[in-house]
């Protein structure tokens, strides 16, 4: 698209256009600080030159220190100087420190100086081109020449040609600052531009006020823009410039000349704005993202329209203080939407909220995104929480379960102190609501009580059972052509993004690392050593760098190939040591998000078109897999399940995961089937009663299928075994009941419940409770310790290799119940009763 067209697309698909754009720019010329950057800007000819001293600015001299050429990136050297450096025999820091530059060569713009042609007292006034000498001389120089060929053009210029006189002192153009060329009082550079310049007619001077001067790399110029345009970007980077952002010349010109050809800039959006410049490079595209900003809010407040009485708030505009800096000034952009909360109640009172206790960028955002949640949670209720006179207990019983469940983008469950913050900040918006009397209308059955909590009791911060089958992970490397298509990620080409994601997809699947990890790995991440690879990797979550995970060659061919095809990447400068770069320079992080990931993931799952379970439907044929189960998080869970159905031992998969603890790593998988049938078969043969008494379960199906796992063994009771092990008519005292079948993979569990009734009994004594209280408690304790010391008895009189077999069965089995994630132990006997008829 060329900048007329698209300067046209711009203007037609203005959403808005102020009634009287004069008001506008009345407005405009008294919110302008007329004294800003006095020493950088001058007001009367609309020209900014940057002083390379000021941080503010980002314009630099060239690396050679005796010279004075302005560039435009920190340590570049000019051309000239950068010719001398390639000529001479110095390196670059004795180059940098000794060459003082000769300029030879007059060019545009610069101040050659004037015609050396003089008689006397008067002097010619046009500048030098060449040899010393105007254009005019020059010429006239080339011709003597031919017949005099040995004279000196030293003497032609004093004693045979005659000075020219000019009605003009310098050129006509404002601020050029260069000698005159030719009798019409323009400089070289300027007479050649009005020549080729088709509506230049009639008197120069005319044409002359409109044009700048002959812009340096540290200079820009607004003068030749629209009356309205130029003081929307002064006053855009005014508030640019009042918010810490640095002004880049080059960038700020390119804009400009982007927009020469608009009356104004308000209506453009940012994507016409960036399709105007393409090709002028990431600092342009963020000046440019800054000017439609800063003209749109101070439209807002042209209009008298403050920032915090919207629902998306521009926190830099609404003053809202950054957590990151001691002064609380924002370095980057951001944004705070409220309108993500549906139920305009609940927005309202978190509105009045963010208005009134005025919190820093971090607390918003993060209370923001917990009444988010809570919103959405509601949302999925009948009637959707819209009507607040609707809301009862039940619904914050919604917004609770949400909490407890909340996972991040990548599947990953919230940690329990996080999950804990944002339902905190939940109840604490319903608090603010009632100290604000914005809560009128809320039922008061509508509020926090003591059963909405979360527990902090877990075996493992993430859900068990996630693991992706072999069997989908097969059918997505068969559709891996469909990864990253049409998945848009910032100015990337979609080819490049596509190989991208596919090496994310490859890592996630081939290493099991986390999806943030796998987002932040460095360009270097491969280490080579004896013929093995190794990934390099950060374990953030564990606070733990430059953790080392052998991988196989496919893995590191995968990474190689990408990491040749990603120097040539158009990426953030902050990216340049990350394998993933981000993908803007205002995205917040140096690489690629784990978010990021997860949405291209999902992209991906929902574009494959068909995807097999291992589950086959009636009529044989497997059922659809369910593909809001792939999610990056779930490869972490396939990597466990796949090493521990090749038999890695646990101790083993515990290093390749990087837990701490082995039971961390145990949450991770399931027991294989044909594990667990193992097991049982070895296990049912060494069941006994509660005084002892081997009592073989007759095959492997009524180990299971007639009996259920009470907290220290099996239960045969039928009432119980119906109700999944919950409904026990003695509480549990196992150790008394006939129904009790323990065997030797519930001792741990035993040992465990002896000790728990030793804590009861002594509690028991220090309350001085009743005789038969202590008595039960010391019973049932002997009674537990006799059924552990049958069991062990008996395992000590087997052959050491049958032992080994029941010990490795017991492992298996207790790894199975640990994944059953079932509540035990229930505080209430459940009695099942009939209910009277008639």
């Amino acid at each position: 698209m060329t900048a007329a067209l698209a300067s046209v697309t711009a203007l037609t698909a203005c959403p808005r256009l102020p009634a009287d754009l004069t008001a506008w720019t009345v407005w405009l010329r008294t919110a302008v600080d007329p004294g800003w950057r006095g020493s950088e800007w001058d007001a009367e000819h609309w020209l900014f030159t940057g002083d390379t001293d000021n941080p503010g600015t980002a314009v630099w001299r060239c690396s050679t220190a005796a010279c004075d050429a302005v560039m435009k990136a920190r340590g570049q050297r000019c051309q000239p100087c950068d010719l001398a450096l390639r000529a001479g025999d110095a390196g670059p820091a004795e180059f940098a420190a000794t060459y003082v530059p000769v300029r030879r060569a007059a060019f545009p713009g610069t101040a050659a100086g004037f015609c050396i042609v003089s008689r006397g007292e008067s002097r010619c006034a046009f500048a030098e081109i060449s040899r010393g000498l105007c254009e005019s001389h020059y010429g006239l120089w080339r011709i003597y020449t031919r017949r005099h060929p040995d004279a000196s053009i030293s003497e032609w210029a004093r004693a045979v040609a005659r000075p020219r006189i000019a009605a003009h002192d310098g050129c006509l153009v404002g601020r050029c600052g260069e000698a005159i060329q030719t009798d019409f009082g323009l400089c070289c550079y300027h007479h050649r531009k009005w020549k080729t310049n088709q509506s230049a007619t009639g008197d120069p001077a005319g044409w002359a006020g409109t044009q700048s001067p002959f812009l340096r790399a540290n200079q820009f110029s607004l003068l030749q823009l629209g009356p309205t345009l130029r003081l929307e970007i002064l006053y855009a980077l005014q508030q640019r410039d009042a918010r810490g952002g640095k002004i880049e010349p080059p960038a700020v010109l390119a804009a400009v000349r982007a927009f020469a050809g608009l009356p104004t800039l308000l209506g453009v959006d940012q994507v016409a704005a960036m399709a105007m410049l393409t090709g002028k490079g990431v600092n342009s595209e963020t000046h440019v993202k800054t000017i439609i900003r800063g003209i749109r809010f101070g439209y807002d407040e042209y209009s008298g329209i403050k920032q915090t009485d919207k629902e998306v708030w521009d926190l830099a505009v609404a003053g809202v203080a950054s957590d990151t800096t001691q002064s609380g000034r924002r370095r980057h952009p951001g944004t705070a939407d409220f309108s993500a909360i549906k139920q305009r109640w609940f927005r309202d009172i978190v509105l009045a909220w963010a208005r009134s206790t005025d919190p820093d960028s971090k607390l918003l955002g993060i209370t923001l995104k917990a009444c988010v949640r809570a919103s959405q949670a509601l949302g999925r209720r009948p009637g959707g929480g819209l009507d607040p006179a609707t809301l009862r207990l039940v619904d914050v019983d919604a917004v609770v379960k949400a909490f407890q469940t909340a996972r991040k983008d990548d599947g990953e469950l919230y940690s329990v102190t996080q999950r804990r913050r944002m339902l905190g900040f939940f109840f604490e918006m319903l608090d603010f609501g009632h100290r604000a009397e914005l809560m009128g209308q809320v039922p008061g059955g509508f509020a926090r009580h003591g059963s909405h909590r979360i527990l902090g009791v877990e075996t493992n911060e993430d859900e068990t059972g996630k693991a992706i089958p072999e069997t989908v992970i097969r059918q997505l490397d068969a559709h891996l052509d469909l990864l990253g298509r049409g998945f848009p990620y910032g100015r990337l080409p979609e080819q490049d993004v596509a190989a991208m994601m596919r090496t994310v997809y490859v890592v996630l699947r081939d290493t099991g690392r986390r999806p943030s990890e796998v987002a932040g790995l460095g360009q270097a991440c491969l280490e080579h050593v004896d013929d093995e690879f190794s990934l390099i990797w950060n374990n953030r979550k564990g606070r733990r760098n430059r953790r080392r995970l052998p991988i196989t060659r496919q893995t590191a061919h995968a990474v190689q190939t990408w990491q040749q095809q990603r120097p040539g990447l158009r990426s953030p400068a902050q990216s340049r040591e990350y394998l993933f770069p981000a993908a803007t320079e205002d995205a917040g992080i140096a690489h690629m998000s784990a978010g990021v990931i997860a949405r291209a993931i999902r992209a991906w799952a929902d574009a494959i078109p068909v995807l097999h379970s291992e589950v086959s439907g009636l009529d044989g044929q497997p059922l659809p897999f369910d593909r809001t189960l792939i999610f990056p998080y779930a490869f972490r869970h396939s990597y466990a399940q796949r090493h521990a159905d090749a038999g890695v031992p646990i101790d083993v998969l515990k290093e390749l995961m990087d837990h701490r603890d082995a039971s961390t790593t145990a949450g991770y998988f399931q027991v294989s089937l044909k594990r667990k049938r193992a097991a049982v078969k070895t296990m049912r043969l060494h069941v006994v009663d509660r005084v002892g008494r081997p009592t073989p379960m007759a095959s492997d199906v009524a180990y299971e299928a007639r009996s259920v796992a009470v907290p220290f063994g099996n239960c045969i009771e039928p009432s119980n075994v119906k109700a999944g092990g919950h409904a026990c008519p003695i509480r549990f005292q196992c150790a008394g009941c006939g129904f009790y079948r323990p065997d030797p993979s519930f001792l741990t569990a035993v040992d465990d419940h002896v000790t728990s009734l030793k804590a009861d009994r002594e509690t028991a004594q220090a309350m001085d409770a009743d005789e038969f209280v202590v008595r039960n408690l010391t019973d049932q304790i002997t009674a537990f310790k006799d059924v552990a010391a049958t069991m062990r008895t008996k395992l000590d009189l087997l052959p050491a290799e049958e032992r080994a077999a029941i010990e490795e069965a017991s492992t298996v089995l207790r790894k199975s119940r640990a994944l059953r994630d079932r509540k035990l132990l229930p505080l209430t006997v459940t009695r099942h009763h009939k209910e009277p008829t008639g």
